[in-house]
């Protein structure tokens, strides 16, 4: 068992926290947002390691879903289950153990979070298999990796006003961009295998169609923070999100493989620079 576990962590991408950092900066968005800069210490500890774990949950149900399809992506081919070296059941029982503990953390939450948990446990649990049905699969998982949001605010609120739902909306398109850029990479295995993705989708328009949703997400948060007054602090964040934006068109314009991986990776920077300017803004209004 316990030579296994380096696999087991393969499996969840514990060695590519990537994923969990975009998960979690919105998130951080909402908690701050939701409680006009002063989350609970404890909110943040449970839904950053919520975050962590429903994301490694998914990772794992994401390779069974795919097990029968890594093999053909030079990518993805020597992941654990693919190649044989874990089976089809171990990923099922960590994705439905990581599940469990996820849902033990929110224990002390209200009614509304946790109904709300059994909704993103469902979204991210289906969204593997979204891939053989939607053109455009980002979307479903801008969803997934967005509910932490409305989450967030059920959590501080007991409610789930609009402005979660927009959040959510941004998210959306964040999530179309940066895994667009990611689907660039896997356009030629993706193509032979029959897997839908919004690289293929878009087609000659991809560049296009990621900067138009950048555009999306940085007017959205310019309406938000516009509308609940946000200060300086706010605003030079979102100027370096953007600069963030404008540098991924250099990567990825020319549609280079690496240089598209290298572009979805830069999303942490500017997730990480968008809260960066909401917790400033805070701050500095609370001094």
């Amino acid at each position: 068992m316990f030579a296994r576990f380096p696999l087991y962590l393969r499996l969840i991408r514990m060695d590519k926290p990537i994923g969990s950092l975009l998960l979690l900066w919105p998130t951080l968005n909402a908690l701050w947002i939701a409680s006009g800069g002063h989350p609970a210490p404890s909110l943040i500890v449970i839904f950053a390691l919520g975050t962590v774990l429903m994301r490694s949950a998914g990772c794992a149900i994401n390779d069974y879903a795919d097990r029968d399809f890594d093999r053909y992506v030079k990518r993805t081919e020597n992941r654990p289950l693919t190649s044989g070296k874990i089976q089809a059941w171990e990923a099922l029982a960590i994705a439905a153990v990581l599940s469990v503990v996820s849902f033990l953390l929110i224990l002390p939450l209200n009614g509304l979070t946790k109904a709300l948990s059994v909704v993103a446990l469902f979204v991210a649990g289906s969204y593997p298999f979204m891939k053989r049905f939607f053109a455009i699969p980002q979307a479903y998982l801008g969803i997934a990796f967005g509910f932490g949001i409305p989450m967030a605010f059920a959590a501080i609120q007991d409610r789930v006003p609009m402005l979660a739902w927009i959040m959510l909306l941004a998210n959306v398109f964040w999530a179309v961009a940066y895994d667009t850029e990611y689907a660039m990479v896997d356009r030629d295995d993706d193509l032979k295998i029959g897997i839908r993705t919004s690289a293929i989708t878009f087609g000659r328009f991809d560049v296009a169609a990621v900067m138009l949703c950048y555009a999306a997400v940085f007017g959205i948060y310019a309406a938000i923070g516009a509308a609940l007054g946000f200060g300086w602090p706010f605003w030079l964040g979102w100027a370096v999100a953007l600069g963030c934006a404008a540098y991924h068109y250099t990567l990825i314009r020319e549609r280079e493989r690496m240089a598209c991986f290298a572009a979805f990776l830069h999303n942490n920077w500017l997730g990480g620079a968008l809260f960066a300017g909401v917790a400033a803004h805070y701050v500095i209004a609370g001094l």
